[in-house]
C-alpha cells in the first residue's frame, strides 16, 4: 500500500495548530484579562497560573510554522508574503509577552510597564492571529505559483471580525482556566467574565459561520451540497451541547466542565474550518498535493516527527500533571 505522505503531513500540521490553539489560547486569554485585576496580588496569581506551562504551549506554534515551511514550501511561499504584516506583529507581541514573564518579577519599581507588556502582548498577538486567519479564509490571490495581491489585502472587514472573535474566544478560554486554577476574587472575576464572554462568543461563532460559506464557491459546496454537508451538519448541534455545558458549569461552579466546553467550541470550529478547506491549503487556489514537497523529503521528515511529537506530548502532559490543582497566593513560579 502506498502512503499519502502529503495527507499524513497535513494531518500532523493541523494537529499541531489545534494543539497550539487549545493550549496557548488560555494563557493568552489570561493576559487579555490581566488589566481587570485590581491588585498586584491578583495579577501575580493570574500570571502564576500559566507561568509553568506557557512556554511549552508555544512549542506547537513553532512545530506548525516550521512544518509548513519544510513540508508545504509552495504554500509557505504564497501565504507568508500575503500575511507578513499580521505575522510579524504577532511574533513581536509574543516576544514582549515572553520577556514580561521574566522582567516583571525583577523590576519592582517599574512593574506596571511589564504588566502592560504582558497584557498588550497577549491582546495584540491574539488579534493578529485572528486577522491572519480571516485573511487566509477569505482567500489569497495567486498567479501561477506566487502571491499576486497587494500589501494590504489581509486587512478587511472579515479579517477584523475574526480578529475580534479570537480575542473574545481566548479571553473566554482564559476566564475558564482561571476558574479552574484560582480561588477568591480572581476566581469570582473569571466567573463573571466567562458568562458575558460566552454569550458574545456564541454570537460571533454564528456570525462568522454565516459569512464564511459565501466567501468561496468551494465552501458553499462543502456546507450546503450533498453528500459533503453530512460532515458539517453535526457541528452546530455539538456547538449547542458545548454551549449548554459551558453555562451549566458556570452556574453549578464546575470549572472543569466550563473549561472543557470552551475547548470543545474551539475544536469544533477548527474541524469546521478544516472540512471547509480540504483539499486546499490555500483556499480555492492550491491543494495539499500541489503544495507538498517531494515524497522523499516527506518520508525523511516523517521519521523525525514520529519521535519528536510523542516526546512533546509526554513532557507537556507531565508539566500539567506536576502543576495540577489550584494556584495559591504563596506559589511562585518565576
Amino acid at each position: 500500500m502506498t502512503l499519502d505522505y502529503a495527507l499524513i503531513w497535513a494531518g500532523l500540521i493541523a494537529f499541531a495548530v489545534l494543539a497550539y490553539i487549545v493550549l496557548d489560547g488560555f494563557d493568552l486569554g489570561v493576559g487579555i484579562l490581566f488589566p481587570w485585576a485590581k491588585t498586584e496580588q491578583e495579577r501575580d496569581l493570574m500570571m502564576n497560573s500559566v507561568a509553568p506551562v506557557w512556554d511549552g504551549n508555544e512549542t506547537w506554534l513553532v512545530l506548525g510554522g516550521g512544518g509548513l515551511f519544510a513540508v508545504f514550501p509552495l504554500a509557505y511561499a504564497i501565504i507568508m508574503p500575503a500575511l507578513y504584516a499580521p505575522i510579524i506583529i504577532m511574533l513581536l507581541a509574543l516576544v514582549f509577552r515572553g520577556v514580561a514573564f521574566e522582567f516583571r518579577w525583577k523590576s519592582q519599581n517599574r512593574k506596571y510597564i511589564w504588566d502592560w507588556a504582558f497584557a498588550g502582548g497577549s491582546f495584540v498577538a491574539t488579534f493578529a492571529q485572528g486577522v491572519a486567519l480571516g485573511a487566509l479564509v477569505q482567500g489569497i490571490p495567486v498567479a501561477g505559483r506566487a502571491y499576486a495581491g497587494g500589501w494590504w489585502d489581509w486587512l478587511s472587514a472579515f479579517s477584523l471580525l475574526t480578529g475580534v472573535a479570537l480575542v473574545v474566544g481566548y479571553a473566554l478560554l482564559g476566564s475558564t482556566w482561571l476558574m479552574l486554577k484560582t480561588d477568591g476574587r480572581v476566581e469570582q472575576l473569571a466567573r463573571r467574565a466567562a458568562f458575558g464572554l460566552g454569550i458574545v462568543m456564541l454570537g460571533l461563532i454564528g456570525l462568522v459561520s454565516l459569512i464564511t460559506p459565501f466567501l468561496h464557491e468551494h465552501f458553499m459546496q462543502k456546507w450546503f451540497a450533498w453528500p459533503a454537508m453530512v460532515f458539517v451538519v453535526p457541528i452546530p448541534m455539538l456547538v449547542l451541547v458545548c454551549a449548554i455545558a459551558l453555562f451549566r458549569g458556570i452556574h453549578l461552579n464546575r470549572p472543569l466542565m466550563s473549561f472543557l466546553a470552551v475547548e470543545g467550541l474551539f475544536v469544533l470550529s477548527y474541524i469546521g474550518l478544516v472540512i471547509s478547506f480540504f483539499p486546499y491549503i490555500v483556499p480555492s487556489s492550491v491543494t495539499l498535493w500541489q503544495a507538498a514537497a517531494p515524497d522523499n523529503s516527506l518520508k525523511f521528515l516523517l521519521v523525525g516527527a514520529v519521535f519528536l511529537i510523542p516526546i512533546i506530548l509526554a513532557y507537556t502532559a507531565y508539566a500539567y500533571y506536576v502543576f495540577r490543582g489550584k494556584v495559591g497566593p504563596t506559589h511562585d513560579y518565576h
